[in-house]
């Protein structure tokens, strides 16, 4: 299912249980993401993501996937309809988030049949914004794939970024900001079902 979260009206902590929309912005579009919806937004889904790397301290233990939408996983607005099988795969071990502008207008319904939450940005101070949705579910237990400016922060303050580099192209600074850089989004969610190939690029 699609749990739709709105910006631009009255913040609501019990996301998906409620038919109200929430906000990721007060009044001024200042980025705002109150504490009390960390729990809701974590929706108690225990499943996780391990990843030991040779060299790294700790090994990654993730259990969110916050994606950009236009350009990471659509072109011209248009999902990439052969990521269906990994996306519902990867649901099975994180909680999946699209955080997003917008741009076309189509990223609800293109979603329609997946496991994740949607979230819809303003459009002003968008990549603040991102990673402050990132920082309220935990940015050391996140990992974040983008390709645009304003997945620049958010990229660089997961504990696993992916930048992706497809047909619309990638922001340097996104690019400048991962510790991963993948040609398409294919390949970046076949890293986290395959993680021996994560291990294999990131070891010391």
């Amino acid at each position: 299912c699609v749990i739709v979260i709105k910006v631009g009206s009255k913040l609501c902590p019990l996301i998906g249980r409620v038919a109200g929309p929430i906000s990721l912005t007060q009044p001024n579009d200042t980025p705002a993401v109150s504490p009390c919806l960390i729990p809701a937004l974590a929706m108690g889904r225990f499943s996780m993501l391990q990843i030991d790397v040779p060299g790294q301290s700790q090994a990654l233990v993730l259990e969110h996937l916050i994606l950009d939408y236009n350009g990471t996983m659509a072109v011209d607005g248009v999902l990439n309809q052969d990521i269906r099988p990994a996306l519902n795969s990867l649901a099975q071990k994180l909680t999946i988030h699209v955080v997003t502008a917008d741009t076309f207008g189509a990223a609800e319904a293109n979603l329609s049949g997946l496991d994740v939450k949607f979230v819809k940005l303003t459009n002003r101070r968008q990549a603040e914004a991102k990673l402050d949705y990132l920082i309220a579910l935990g940015a050391q237990k996140s990992v974040c794939i983008g390709n645009g400016r304003n997945d620049r922060l958010m990229i660089k303050t997961a504990r696993l970024g992916i930048a992706v580099i497809g047909p619309e192209g990638a922001c340097g600074k996104s690019v400048s900001n991962a510790d991963v850089v993948v040609s398409d989004i294919a390949s970046a969610l076949n890293l986290l079902l395959n993680p021996l190939r994560l291990t294999a690029t990131l070891r010391d």
